[in-house]
């Protein structure tokens, strides 16, 4: 059974297996996510505060980027889905981040829902070949590949870093702060 606290939030496990433990860490740290950007009006997305650049709908994008490029290109060795198909991130590698205030919240928040559960599906598909230590097909240039939990264990890291960020957008917004 899962316990939810009062942001709706799912309580990674107090006793359960590598796998379940992980995976309860990053839904929390999704879930943790997405309170922060509920209830906005459309405008609260695209506000930054002092002197970062980053907004709340810059970070859905970002993040949308994120779970494609590490659970759909680095674990899977697949293609980058739509958007992110047609970026030249060379030229723009910030592209993720400004072109997120042409898009509407809407979007961005389906963009990103669609690709946690697409990353969602390709965990489950890459644990049933190889367990958490399944290599990534995809190699850094020395031919190295991060594991299945190392991948796991960076998005945490990266959710609980742009979660700081968005705690500190949405006080500006209404004062809504994390714990």
């Amino acid at each position: 059974m899962t316990n939810v606290d009062e942001q709706g939030r799912p309580e990674p496990p107090l006793a359960a297996d590598e796998f379940d433990t992980l995976m309860g860490f990053l839904e929390y740290q999704r879930a943790t996510f997405a309170w922060k950007c509920a209830g906005l009006e459309a405008s609260s997305f695209g506000l930054a505060v002092a002197a970062s650049s980053m907004t709340l709908g810059g970070m859905l994008k970002h993040l949308a980027a994120v779970e494609d490029s590490w659970f759909s290109e680095w674990l899977r060795g697949r293609n980058p889905e739509p958007p992110f198909d047609a970026v030249d991130w060379d030229a723009d590698p910030d592209w993720d981040w400004h072109s997120a205030a042409k898009d509407t919240p809407e979007q961005l928040l389906t963009l990103w829902q669609d690709a946690v559960v697409r990353s969602n599906f390709l965990i489950a598909e890459a644990l049933l070949e190889g367990g958490l230590g399944q290599l990534a097909r995809r190699t850094w240039p020395d031919g190295r590949s991060p594991s299945l939990r190392w991948i796991l264990c960076h998005m945490i890291e990266e959710y609980a870093r742009h979660n700081g960020h968005a705690d500190l957008i949405r006080e500006s917004v209404d004062g809504l702060i994390g714990e």
